[in-house]
């Protein structure tokens, strides 16, 4: 056989043990358009993530991703239209922290089961949250906000975005965990609550830090600590409430789900899929633009969080007994 001959079979050896390698339900996939399902309106920072990781893939598959949105009910109406797809992948959905507070919070009017009815593809990114405070209260670190909370029981109070957000439990943790009392003020949404804390109205709140960031380089608000356990690479270095009370870790994300009984290698091809986008340069850099931190978890990764989540929130959820209407 000529050289030319045998280079020539080997590369298409090569192809073909490539090809062979990937189980045929993921090189089949997808299989015409892909519905990607956002829990929230238009605009928002769950939907400009999931825009952009959309693109990417439908570039990458070259076939239809289309953004659906579908808010309400607290993110449970886009997940429940991906837990009543079919176990294809060809109904992706976002989540965000909110799927893990939703099952002790709504336990009579959730329409799914979180674990048994949807499959954890990926955690796209992490989203940092930061305690602050009005720049005038007299204290500047966790340890000197406790000292000053249990000095004057009942008179310091802290914002949310509303009940059952992931900053109205991250305060009800705080409570639990270092036994002072601080009375809640739920507002409607980030905006009118952080008005009223530069005010002077409320003391403190959990806020992201990228929302709270431009309040806080005016001289308006203080980070009194960081709430992830760890200090991110893309923050400023700012204390760890963690170095105060062991174990605290507040964190929001951006999630993947597809419906449970998806095949494997299709969890698989998207999880790979989405990883190798979120490592793009320009794709990274977008989304760090946005003050958010690349994750691309494995499926076990994410389950694992996700059940993690699920019981810490479930316990302070029953411990607050923390109701909605």
């Amino acid at each position: 056989m000529k050289p030319e001959k045998f280079l020539t079979c080997l590369a298409c050896l090569c192809t073909l043990s490539l090809g062979a390698a990937m189980p045929a339900a993921a090189q089949a996939y997808p299989k015409g358009a892909v519905k990607w399902i956002v829990p929230f309106p238009p605009g928002g920072p769950t939907d400009i993530v999931g825009r952009i990781v959309a693109q990417q893939l439908q570039e990458t598959w070259g076939q239809p991703v289309l953004v659906e949105n579908k808010p309400g009910a607290g993110t449970m109406i886009g997940t429940d239209a991906v837990a009543k797809s079919a176990p294809d992948g060809q109904t992706i959905g976002m989540v965000i922290t909110a799927h893990m507070i939703n099952p002790a919070l709504n336990p009579a009017t959730i329409p799914y089961d979180t674990l048994k009815d949807l499959a954890h593809v990926t955690q796209l990114v992490t989203q940092h949250l930061v305690l602050v405070a009005n720049a005038s209260v007299p204290f500047n670190s966790v340890k000197e906000l406790i000292a000053h909370a249990k000095a004057h029981p009942g008179k310091l109070n802290y914002a949310s975005p509303g009940t059952g957000t992931s900053a109205h439990l991250a305060g009800e943790l705080l409570k639990n965990e270092s036994g002072i009392d601080m009375g809640h003020v739920p507002y409607k949404g980030s905006g009118p609550a952080k008005a009223d804390l530069v005010a002077g109205r409320v003391d403190v709140m959990f806020d992201v830090y990228h929302s709270a960031k431009p309040l806080v380089e005016q001289g308006k608000l203080k980070v009194i600590a960081l709430t992830s356990e760890r200090q991110p690479a893309n923050i400023k270095d700012y204390p760890l409430l963690a170095e105060t009370i062991p174990g605290f870790n507040v964190t929001s994300l951006f999630g993947l789900i597809v419906r449970a009984g998806t095949p494997r290698p299709i969890v698989d091809r998207i999880q790979a899929d989405t990883a190798r986008i979120l490592n793009k340069p320009e794709v990274r850099a977008r989304l760090e633009a946005l003050g958010l931190e690349i994750v691309g978890s494995t499926p076990e990764q994410f389950e694992s969080f996700v059940r993690a989540e699920l019981a810490k929130w479930a316990k302070v959820i029953k411990a607050a007994n923390i109701k909605v209407d």
